[in-house]
């Protein structure tokens, strides 16, 4: 028999994230295929439970038997997808064949996201797996930036010094490619436009014995500075990579004794490179040795159920999305234009002191076409069903400055989606579905016409 293709992932799967996942293994491993619309469909057993498991229809090829699909969470800094294939469904000890990092940001939102907050994943995952492709995978919805920023540049050509090979963006070879030596990498550092004054800028010094790499890495009084901690794993790895074997001292770093210490991942991660922090002692934390497990407690269970099924049930869609623990997605507007949603009403009035300022989001923004109904929802775990209830209340501001605008004509309705528990019924008027964690689908009194057809549908697909 065939193996399967195994596709584990934190995030909300997307079927055009898929469908380039799918035709990348196929090429690399020279294997014939067809790929025709991707979809993610919901497995159910005979009694139409859920079996927490999905599988991707749309491709064929003879030497694939099936292609499964799971929801996992990642113990620290995981990567959006682990791509396996192997007849069995993977246990923690199994090798994957790529680890890919998706994102939807370019420079034209971001100059960092979309390189080095990324990037601790892929230095991340070598304490725990050796020897598998990695690829940053760029889902782009607004047009990427004409003139790519120096901070672009260079994170990105540290990515393709350590082999990362990046997929859906357009790369000019004369600016991006691989650092040949310590001293292009140092000299191209140094030739970048330094930060406002005031910030401590990410600077690399070379001495004989030494390299020191300056950055701020304290927040909020913890280690926790994402976009230099992304910045140093990927400069120190690539100095590592280039090979440099003496010392690397982090400097200007902020941080105190007591801030070296527990599981935080860039601990790791400076313990993996042999990385120093100034004027302080180092520590050598116990690293966690599963790097991932299957997602059974997540209120996502619930929201990613019933976007998939809508997305693939229906002639519904979904206008933004921002499950627990995945990337936020922009926002549709009904020209079809994305466009990022902001995280205030106000900025100045927010900046003044006044909190209630900050836009509250949905989950899940569902749209019904047939209804005319636009659907905001809280996603829940059961036992906090309560707070998802009056949370409904705060998105006063979204629907003001973002949906009412947009959809002017649509009926806006405010529900929650559950998961979790064992209950076989729902109580709550608020509550329109519940995925328990037997995997059973229920439906509340004053669910949304778009979920009753898309779970009707559901059911006659695997029934008929």
């Amino acid at each position: 028999m065939n193996k399967n293709i195994w596709i584990l992932t934190e995030e909300r799967p997307k079927s055009r994230v898929i469908h380039n996942i799918l035709y990348k293994f196929s090429k690399d491993n020279k294997i014939s295929c067809f790929i025709d619309v991707i979809r993610i469909l919901p497995l159910l057993d005979e009694n139409d439970n859920f079996l927490f498991t999905y599988e991707i229809v749309g491709f064929k090829s003879n030497k694939i038997n099936k292609i499964y699909l799971k929801i996992v969470s990642g113990n620290s800094s995981f990567v959006d997808y682990l791509l396996f294939y192997q007849k069995k469904e993977p246990i923690i000890s199994d090798n994957p064949i790529y680890a890919i990092e998706e994102t939807k940001t370019d420079d034209s939102e971001s100059r960092n996201t979309g390189v080095f907050q990324r990037a601790t994943k892929f230095v991340y995952i070598d304490l725990f797996y050796k020897d598998i492709k990695k690829i940053m995978l760029y889902s782009l919805q607004i047009k990427q930036k004409k003139t790519p920023t120096m901070t672009n540049i260079f994170g990105t050509r540290c990515l393709l010094t350590l082999n990362i090979e990046i997929m859906g963006k357009k790369l000019d070879n004369k600016l991006f490619f691989p650092f040949s030596s310590i001293d292009e990498l140092i000299s191209y550092k140094s030739s970048m436009k330094k930060p406002p004054k005031g910030n401590v800028p990410i600077n690399i010094i070379k001495y004989n014995d030494r390299i020191e790499i300056s950055g701020r890495l304290i927040k909020a009084n913890n280690l926790g500075h994402d976009p230099n901690i992304g910045a140093i794993s990927l400069i120190a790895k690539t100095l590592r990579k280039l090979g440099w074997k003496k010392r690397i001292v982090i400097t200007k770093h902020g941080l105190n004794q007591n801030h070296i210490k527990g599981n935080n991942k860039f601990i790791h991660i400076a313990n993996y490179l042999s990385l120093e922090f100034q004027n302080l002692n180092s520590f050598k934390p116990i690293i966690n040795e599963n790097y991932w497990h299957y997602e059974v407690k997540g209120e996502k269970l619930g929201t990613i159920f019933i976007h998939l099924i809508v997305n693939n049930f229906t002639t519904g869609n979904s206008l933004f999305e921002n499950h627990a623990g995945c990337e936020k997605s922009y926002f549709i507007q009904k020209n079809g234009v994305p466009i990022p949603l902001k995280k205030y009403k106000n900025t100045t009035k927010y900046k003044a002191g006044d909190k209630s300022q900050k836009l509250a989001i949905p989950d899940l923004i569902l749209i019904d076409f047939d209804k005319k109904e636009i659907i905001n929802i809280e996603g829940k775990k059961y036992k906090y069903r309560s707070n998802g209830i009056l949370e409904l209340n705060d998105f006063d501001g979204i629907e003001y400055f973002y949906i009412s605008p947009n959809y002017p004509d649509y009926k806006i309705i405010r529900t929650v989606v559950l998961y979790g528990g064992k209950e076989e019924k729902i109580i709550e008027i608020e509550v329109s579905f519940l995925l328990n964690e037997n995997g059973k689908l229920i439906l509340g009194i004053n669910a949304p016409n778009l979920f009753k057809v898309a779970l009707r549908n559901l059911l006659d697909y695997w029934n008929s």
